[in-house]
């Protein structure tokens, strides 16, 4: 069996992860040039997600690279800490930067026998008996028994199999922007927050305090921009953070400064389906829960196993019968995920001075609260709630 998979980031290499060992041929393209550097820190919580990285033989690879985060602290204009939001309430079992967790996955494939086609990406799918035929934007064109997208909130493969985004990407009326900075601000395993009607500005300390990442949250822009534009991107952001306080100035002239910068919406994917024919979807592609949620990557390495799982115990013909075993274990799951989610983006920026105001004081006091734990306990049982088959 070769298997094609679109995406080099956490899903299609954990995919490709399984399905070697399976015995498969496994061909991963990525439009990047490389793996891709910069981005978010992502959470796994709880035992099907450690367990799966268990199995994987990567999860104490991924704990020393952990980024050990703790509190985050809430700053007035004049950089003040009025609030602390301990790191139980929202962080995972472990945390690690988006970028080090894809080192470590392209670290146990390629060496393995996975092959990474960087700087390429599919530009047509036609399915044939007993295949699909794929053509490529710079290489030859190629034969594959299946081809799996796991390329992201804005697939390319989503919208060649299954049709154009706005049929499946929901937005939930954000946008994030993600930068690295230097830790001017002396942050040790710690971030800080500056939060105003509509706007919200963090710095989180990374790689062990040696340098930040800025993350920014703010209503979606009303008009489109190009995406693959680097100053378009950097427009964006400092078009909505204009006058905004506390060191956001230094922030932005950070970001025109570095190559890192990343900019997307906060939305969700929801499908009737993740399959057609001899294509499937897969991690956000399929079922992005948001930016927000803290369980896309937990979602994707669970899925990979799933997917995987199915499709090696199906053998060579069955795929048909595995992605819809896929769906059945995997559906419950992920829109579980996102229905936890959509209310985390109405909390994290709110709309309105009045409901700043009344959310900047709650957040003073929910460390003192009795039902604190609530908050955590919801997340891990999220996490939780999936039953994984044994494969073989």
């Amino acid at each position: 069996m070769h298997v094609l998979i679109s995406g080099a980031g956490v899903a299609g290499p954990a995919l490709a992860y399984w399905l070697n060992r399976g015995g498969a041929a496994v061909t991963v393209v990525e439009r990047a040039p490389a793996l891709r550097e910069g981005g978010h820190a992502v959470d796994f919580r709880g035992e099907a997600h450690l367990g799966v990285l268990r199995r994987m033989g990567v999860l104490e690879e991924i704990e020393r690279r952990r980024t050990g985060m703790g509190a985050m602290h809430y700053v007035n204009e004049a950089g003040k800490r009025v609030s602390r939001m301990p790191a139980d309430l929202f962080a995972g079992d472990v945390e690690i930067l988006r970028s080090d967790l894809a080192k470590v996955l392209y670290g146990v494939t390629a060496p393995a026998g996975v092959e990474y086609r960087f700087g390429d990406a599919i530009a047509g799918l036609r399915e044939e008996p007993g295949g699909v035929a794929v053509e490529f934007e710079r290489g030859p064109a190629g034969r594959y028994d299946l081809v799996i997208g796991a390329d992201g909130l804005h697939s390319a493969v989503r919208a060649l199999a299954f049709g154009p985004p706005e049929r499946f990407v929901h937005h939930l009326g954000l946008h994030c922007a993600i930068f690295p900075v230097e830790n001017f601000l002396g942050l040790d395993h710690t971030a800080e927050a500056y939060r105003t009607a509509s706007r919200v500005v963090i710095v989180t300390s990374a790689n062990h305090n040696a340098e930040a990442r800025a993350q920014l949250f703010f209503p979606s822009p009303a008009g489109a921009y190009d995406r693959r534009d680097p100053d378009a991107r950097r427009r964006v952001v400092a078009d909505a953070f204009a006058g905004i306080g506390w060191h956001t100035p230094r922030l932005l002239a950070a970001m025109h400064r570095t190559p890192e910068l990343y900019l997307d919406s906060v939305a969700q994917v929801r499908m009737p389906r993740w399959s057609a024919g001899r294509v499937a979807l897969l991690g956000d592609a399929a079922f992005s829960p948001c930016l927000l949620s803290g369980m896309g990557s937990g979602l994707a390495v669970v899925g990979a196993y799933v997917l995987a799982g199915e499709l090696l115990r199906a053998g060579e013909g069955g795929h048909a019968a595995a992605f819809a075993a896929y769906e059945r274990v995997m559906r419950p799951y992920a829109e579980g995920a996102q229905q936890g989610a959509e209310g985390n983006s109405r909390m994290m920026v709110p709309q309105g001075r009045l409901l700043t105001a009344f959310l900047n004081q709650y957040i003073k006091l929910v460390p003192y609260l009795p039902g604190k734990q609530m908050i955590a306990n919801a997340a891990r049982r999220t996490a939780e709630a999936v039953s994984l088959p044994a494969y073989a």
